[in-house]
C-alpha cells in the first residue's frame, strides 16, 4: 500500500476539508506543545509570584502590569518600522559585522591578584571583573559562544573567549544590570554558583536566581533610586536605566537598572543598557565626579536609539556624569546590531578627543589600574578586519 495525492482528489470535498482541517491543529498542537515544553528549560529563568510579585505592584515603576521606563521609549524611534529594521539587518548591514580574524586579547590569572591590587579585567561586551579595596566584584558575566535561547547563532567573535567560570575567584558582589541573554548567561550563573557570596540586581530578578537554587538570603534586589549597604566602606545605590527586560515571552516583569558603587577609595558608576536621559545628569549632580564611569556603547542604531544609546551620546553621558575616565562596554564580542564591528570604539574615541575625561580602552583580558589614571591603552582594533 502506498500514498497517492490522487486519492485526495477523489475524496468528498467536505471531508477533504475537515481531513485537512484536523491535520493543521494536530500540526499546530504538537508546535504549540513542542515551544511549551522547550520554554519550560531552566535557562528562561522564573516570572516574579508570591511575595516578590506583591512588592513589584507596589513600585511606583510598575504600572499596567509592567516595569515603565521614567520617560517615554518606544523600541523604534520615529520614522523606523520593524520592517525596515529587519531589512537592513538581514540585507543591508555592515559587510565588517563580524572580523575576519581573531581579537586580540591577554589573560591575567584573577586567582594570583594581590589583596591590594585594584585592577577591572574586561572579558568582552559587558562582562568585566573588578578587585577594589580587597572585594572581587563580577558584573554581567557572559562566558559562553552563543547568546541564543536556541545555543546556535549570535556567536562570539573568535579570539574573545579568553576566560571561563574555572577562571573567576571567589566572588563577593555579583552585580546584574537586567535579564537579556546577553548579559545574564544562565551556563555561566550554574557554574560560578558556588563562588557567589552575594547577588545583587533590579527588582524582580531575583526570582531567576532562585529558580537556578541561588540562596535566597544572598540576593539583594532593589527598586530604582534605593541604597544597599554591603559592606563597611562598600554602599550601591540603583539607578534609572532607559531599556527593558525579559528572557523569553513577556517582557518588562523584571527591573533595569544601573549602579553607582561606593568603595572606601573610589567611586564608579556602573552603566547596564541604556538610551540616552537626563538621569546621568541628575546623577553627576548628586553623586559625582565619578573615578570611572563604565556605559554601554555598541549595539546602536539610529533605528533604536531610545533604547541603546549612539556614541556622541555615550560621550554626552560621561560628561554628564563627572567622569574622570570612561570605559565603553557592549561591543567587541556579538553582532546584536548593523554597524561594523570596531565602529563603536573608532566612534567613542572621536568623540572623546579634548574630552574632561580620560579614555580607557583595555584589550579583553588586560588589567586596568583603577587608581592610575596615567595609564595608556593601545588602539588594539586598529589592523583588525
Amino acid at each position: 500500500m502506498y500514498f497517492s495525492p490522487i486519492l485526495f482528489l477523489k475524496e468528498n470535498p467536505v471531508s477533504l476539508l475537515k481531513r485537512i482541517m484536523l491535520i493543521t491543529l494536530a500540526i499546530i498542537g504538537f508546535l504549540s506543545l513542542a515551544s511549551f515544553a522547550f520554554l519550560q528549560h531552566p535557562k528562561f529563568g522564573k516570572l516574579p509570584s508570591g511575595e516578590r510579585l506583591e512588592r513589584i505592584e507596589k513600585s511606583p515603576n510598575f504600572k499596567d502590569g509592567s516595569f515603565k521606563n521614567l520617560q517615554h521609549t518606544p523600541d523604534l524611534t520615529e520614522g523606523a518600522t520593524y520592517y525596515d529594521v529587519m531589512k537592513e539587518f538581514l540585507f543591508g548591514g555592515s559587510a565588517r559585522q563580524k572580523p575576519v580574524g581573531k581579537i586580540p586579547s591577554m589573560k591575567t590569572d584573577l586567582h594570583a591578584l594581590a589583596p591590594d591590587e585594584n585592577v577591572l579585567v574586561w572579558f568582552g561586551h559587558s562582562s568585566y571583573f573588578m578587585q577594589i579595596d580587597g572585594k572581587r566584584i563580577l558584573v554581567d558575566p557572559v562566558l559562553h559562544s552563543s547568546i541564543s535561547p536556541l545555543g546556535v547563532g549570535s556567536s562570539a567573535f573568535a579570539g574573545t573567549e579568553v576566560y571561563t567560570a574555572a577562571d573567576i575567584p571567589e566572588i563577593d558582589y555579583l552585580f546584574i544590570s537586567h535579564d537579556h541573554w546577553d548579559h545574564l548567561d544562565y551556563e555561566a550563573m550554574a557554574e560560578l554558583q558556588p563562588k557567589i557570596k552575594k547577588v545583587i540586581c533590579g527588582l524582580g530578578t531575583g526570582a531567576h536566581f532562585e529558580h537556578w537554587g541561588y540562596d535566597t538570603n544572598i540576593i539583594v534586589e532593589k527598586d530604582w533610586n534605593e541604597e544597599i549597604i554591603l559592606d563597611a566602606g562598600f554602599r550601591a545605590y540603583t539607578i534609572p536605566a532607559r531599556h527593558f527586560s525579559g528572557r523569553a515571552l513577556s517582557r518588562n516583569n523584571a527591573l533595569w537598572t544601573a549602579y553607582v558603587l561606593k568603595t572606601p577609595t573610589q567611586q564608579i558608576f556602573i552603566g547596564g543598557d541604556s538610551g540616552y536621559d537626563t538621569v546621568f545628569k541628575e546623577t553627576g549632580e548628586r553623586f559625582g565626579p565619578f573615578d570611572l564611569a563604565i556605559l554601554e556603547n555598541g549595539q546602536y542604531d539610529k533605528s533604536w536609539k531610545y533604547i541603546h544609546m549612539m556614541p556622541d551620546e555615550v560621550a554626552q553621558a560621561a560628561k554628564d556624569l563627572g567622569a574622570k575616565r570612561l570605559f565603553p562596554v557592549h561591543s567587541s564580542k556579538f553582532v546584536l546590531a548593523n554597524h561594523a564591528w570596531d565602529e563603536p570604539l573608532i566612534k567613542i574615541t572621536e568623540y572623546s578627543a579634548g574630552a574632561d575625561f580620560q579614555l580607557v580602552t583595555p584589550m579583553i583580558g588586560e588589567q586596568v589600574f583603577l587608581k592610575d589614571t596615567t595609564q595608556k591603552f593601545s588602539q588594539w582594533w586598529k589592523g583588525v578586519k
